[in-house]
């Protein structure tokens, strides 16, 4: 009753089984580059071996095995069978590029620039970080075969020390995981963070594990007689739906909430969630009014993330409702289109459609701000920390009171907010109106907020105290920038000329 998406390959695999799966959207050339790919590597890496004993191009395989199941350009599933080849073997790039072209050559070499990232020290660490960010902004396609190549390695860490395997699941979860969430690419997120998640908090992974276990099994038989029932609806009021199914919560996004519910189960509602894929917008919104036509929605839990998707380009309609027995159901209503960008983000860039046709890329100006900070702010941990605030931490949206969208990281204030705006605006600030209503400026603002800052034109700057709790590296800095000045000026107006000279 439950469908899932990308399945992580267990067991030994063969070309086969990838082959398998590019036939329902490649043709007989693109099939064919990927077996010379596979055969390239195969007799590269051939006797080496995997930690956990099996041959090492087992490896390559399942992380284009991954790829493969998005329906990712087969230049990007070639490349992935690729990958480790010039770190690992005596196959060169130049080899590689002789044999398959310049395209997959750069991204192998996006992917050999950023070597195998290993931990050793503080200063190699961040050094890594740096290379990875720049290799994001330059060809965000290095970064899709880095997330399979990761989920993969998480799938097997049972072969590695202890030690290790914290320290990559660690890293998984606090980098490549917000990095996948801002990229919108929901599949490898919710990879990311449950295949991180029994290595960092073990007790916790399985008393989740428990609930989310038998919450789905109590909820299977009246689950699938809504589904019955709402297809029956759909029907009736000439809504063309593509499908209609259950989805279970991930793991780690559980626990996350049942943390921030005091883990009170009975407050959470989306622990499966069913999911009415339609044919276009409007029929979005028809299928709405068919849900509460027939079941009471309740109070507070309608988002309409179409008219206001979230920051990462995530757009669904989400209600919660009382269903005929009184149990409670959250429904997703969406496109075929907006579901392929909820689970695959940037990803859909290289997804192809039935007309072999590439669907558009998300905006990616973030990432290239963050390639321009690493190169200005990341040189110790402490720096790290704060970008991890900026950049991967989760994100609301904040409206101007003309509509302007803002994107901040979560817990933001409205003085961070003001310095998005504009610094003269932060600089200026005197006070804010969320919602129509004064707040301090330390107030944490939510996804969704209207906010109006207060200017005062004769204000001479910010106040230190706002460095206590201004949350982004913009904020900081422009803050830092001013009360520089400002000392600078008041120190020269009790000098003499001759002295400043």
């Amino acid at each position: 009753m439950i469908t899932k998406n990308v399945i992580v390959p267990t067991g030994i695999l063969k070309i086969d089984d990838l082959i398998k799966i590019l036939l329902s959207y490649c043709n007989k050339t693109q099939i064919d580059l990927v077996r010379r790919a596979y055969a390239f590597a195969d007799s590269a890496h051939a006797g080496q071996m995997r930690k956990t004993g099996v041959p090492y191009i087992q490896h390559p395989l399942a992380a284009a095995h991954i790829l493969a199941q998005m329906e990712i350009d087969p230049q990007i599933v070639a490349a992935a069978l690729l990958h480790d080849v010039p770190e690992d073997t005596e196959r060169t790039l130049e080899d590689i590029e002789k044999e398959f072209g310049a395209d997959i050559s750069n991204m192998i070499r996006g992917i050999t620039k950023l070597g195998k990232l290993k931990y050793r020290g503080v200063e190699r660490y961040i050094e890594n970080l740096r290379k990875m960010f720049m290799a994001m902004a330059e060809d965000i396609r290095v970064m899709l075969i880095k997330f399979a190549d990761r989920i993969h390695n998480l799938s097997t860490l049972d072969g590695l020390p202890e030690k290790k395997r914290q320290r990559v699941a660690s890293e998984s979860l606090e980098i490549y995981a917000p990095i996948a969430n801002r990229l919108g690419i929901g599949e490898f997120k919710g990879l990311l963070e449950d295949l991180s998640f029994p290595y960092l908090h073990p007790k916790e992974y399985r008393e989740v594990k428990e609930i989310r276990d038998k919450a789905i099994t109590e909820k299977n038989t009246y689950l699938n007689q809504t589904i019955k029932i709402t297809k029956e609806k759909l029907n009736e009021s000439n809504i063309k739906w593509v499908d209609v199914h259950g989805r279970e919560k991930q793991l780690y996004s559980l626990y996350q909430k049942l943390q921030r519910k005091n883990w009170e189960v009975t407050g959470i509602h989306d622990v499966v969630a069913l999911r009415i894929i339609v044919e276009n917008l409007a029929d979005c919104y028809a299928a709405l009014g068919v849900i509460h036509h027939n079941w009471s929605p309740l109070k507070g839990r309608i988002k309409d993330y179409i008219a206001q998707p979230k920051p990462n380009g995530y757009r669904s309609l989400h209600t919660t409702v009382f269903t005929d027995d009184g149990k409670v159901v959250e429904f997703q209503i969406r496109t075929k289109a907006m579901h392929e960008e909820s689970e695959y983000g940037i990803a859909a860039h290289w997804h192809y459609d039935e007309k072999g046709a590439r669907l558009p890329a998300k905006d990616l100006r973030w990432a290239e701000e963050l390639a321009r900070l690493q190169k200005e702010i990341l040189t110790n941990i402490k720096d790290l920390e704060e970008m991890k605030v900026d950049f991967f931490k989760n994100r609301i949206f904040a409206f101007t009171p003309k509509g302007d969208v803002i994107d901040l990281p979560e817990d933001a204030t409205p003085v961070d907010f003001a310095y998005s705006i504009h610094s003269e605006v932060g600089n200026k600030c005197n006070g804010a109106k969320v919602n129509d209503q004064m707040v301090s400026l330390d107030t944490p603002l939510r996804s969704g907020d209207v906010v109006e800052i207060v200017t005062d034109k004769n204000r001479k700057g910010p106040s230190p105290d706002w460095l206590k709790f201004v949350k982004t590296h913009l904020a900081k800095t422009r803050i830092k920038s001013s009360l520089s000045t400002a000392q600078g000026s008041w120190l020269k107006s009790f000098l003499k000329p001759k002295d400043i000279n």
